[in-house]
């Protein structure tokens, strides 16, 4: 497919140089960044979380309004010294 993109002179010269010098063409050099640059960019998208909830009332009384120290107690209060 053919389409015209608008690259600063310094940009284009630069490739030129570098695509003469590796013995390819420039759209070779432009084809092989452009699928190294979305490669890198699939890998860094990133972790989402998906918004995951289960049917209830929320947190236990209990546990309410409770920092994670006090609800490690209650979990761990039957067990070990």
């Amino acid at each position: 497919m053919k389409t015209t993109v608008e690259i600063s002179d310094a940009l284009l010269e630069r490739a030129r140089k570098a695509a003469a010098r590796e013995g390819t063409t420039i759209r070779a050099l432009i084809e092989e960044s452009l699928r190294k640059e979305l490669a890198a960019r699939e890998r860094n998208r990133g972790f989402k979380l998906r918004m995951v909830t289960f049917k209830g009332e929320g947190l236990n009384p209990e546990v309410a309004g409770k920092g994670w120290s006090a609800i490690r107690e209650l979990v761990y209060e039957d067990r070990g010294s």
